[in-house]
């Protein structure tokens, strides 16, 4: 696919975005001021559709990751394209607002394009594997500060640590998948970051401590065979109605600190559609939960990168796949649907504000 000129794709769609982008700059006086550390997830579709969006993000975070556009069926309409041009208008953003950006995601047992699914033979699959990892890290060199390798590669509820989520990766490449993706990634771009990302391992309930178990021994299999590892991503999608292990968060935590792992917070949001009360009383429930988790996380050491899976409950993925029964928008973000901060807020920045 030829690249479309830039000035040319973005001339409608994100003439909305430079508007947004030019409200929402951030005065050079009060950049210093920022919260280090904090990012959060955004479309390209609603950053050009609500200028809020852009304002909110420049406002409060130093990093950005793309939600869709740097999957593959964004990126890989078909088995010849590779279609850069929305996460370009991202990083565009990013960079006109002095933020980073981090790569989501290489790798994933989900979002597969059906054409992936046409190659019968596993050596087509190998190929095309590679030749996207290769591709897409190649072209971002540089430019962002990491990747999300591999997403979500264990079960639900695993029954022995060595369980792994069974993927059209796995059937056609073995377990020698998540190597080959990390080794691909690290020949592309060999000073990027590179993680591994999962959800599901805060809570106590025993599925969540037996997905974290077999999370640590992928982990370790990965350092054992000298795999290119270098972080470990805590997707961090909380049940508000689940308390955090505090404990065994820690534990592993330290533990992979230990291994010379950085441990990254990726996708932080917190579902309350099984809590009652005022939307006040859930707010602080949901801030009880967030706190918690940083806690644990940064007994060992501070947390230096805090993501939340967007920004503002008007965009979170939670409302549209967990409403609540009483029909009240679920309040997962920190800020609400008319971007005022709530308690969330205020952790993110007890923990970011000297990250």
């Amino acid at each position: 696919m030829t690249r479309l000129d830039r000035r040319e794709f973005l001339l409608g769609s994100a003439a909305t975005l430079a508007a947004g982008a030019s409200a929402s700059a951030v005065p050079a006086s009060k950049r210093g001021q920022r919260r280090p550390g904090y990012g959060a997830a955004a479309t390209l579709w609603d950053l050009q559709a609500d200028p809020r969006l852009g304002d909110a993000i420049s406002t409060y975070c130093t990093q950005v990751v793309p939600v869709l556009e740097l999957k593959w069926p964004m990126l890989r309409p078909d088995a010849h394209t590779f279609a850069f041009e929305r996460a370009d208008a991202i990083l565009d953003f990013a960079r006109d607002n002095d933020l980073t950006m981090r790569g989501h995601a290489l790798a994933w047992y989900h979002d597969i394009p059906d054409w992936t699914k046409q190659i019968k033979d596993g050596k087509g699959v190998e190929r095309a594997f590679v030749d996207h990892i290769g591709t897409v890290v190649s072209y971002y060199k540089d430019k962002l500060t990491s990747w999300d390798v591999v997403n979500e590669p264990i079960p639900d509820n695993p029954k022995k640590i060595t369980d792994r989520r069974d993927t059209f990766w796995t059937q056609h490449l073995g377990e020698r998948w998540i190597p080959l993706a990390f080794r691909t990634a690290a020949a592309a771009d060999p000073f990027v970051k590179l993680a591994i990302n999962e959800y599901d391992i805060e809570s106590a309930k025993d599925s969540f401590t037996a997905k974290r178990a077999a999370y640590r021994n992928l982990i370790m299999d990965l350092l054992d065979q000298g795999v290119p590892l270098h972080a470990v991503g805590l997707q961090s999608h909380l049940h508000a109605e689940l308390e955090i292990d505090t404990h065994g968060l820690a534990e592993f935590v330290t533990e992979l600190r230990s291994w010379g792992l950085e441990v990254l917070v990726t996708e932080l949001d917190v579902d309350d559609q099984k809590l009652t009360g005022s939307p006040a009383e859930r707010d602080a429930i949901v801030a009880k939960r967030v706190d918690d988790l940083l806690t644990a996380i940064s007994t060992s050491g501070p947390v230096r990168s805090i993501l939340t899976w967007g920004i503002s409950d008007r965009y979170s993925w939670i409302n549209g796949t967990f409403a609540r029964k009483d029909k009240q928008p679920n309040r997962p973000l920190p800020l609400d649907g008319e971007f005022k901060p709530k308690p969330f807020m205020d952790v993110i920045s007890k923990f970011t504000k000297d990250a």
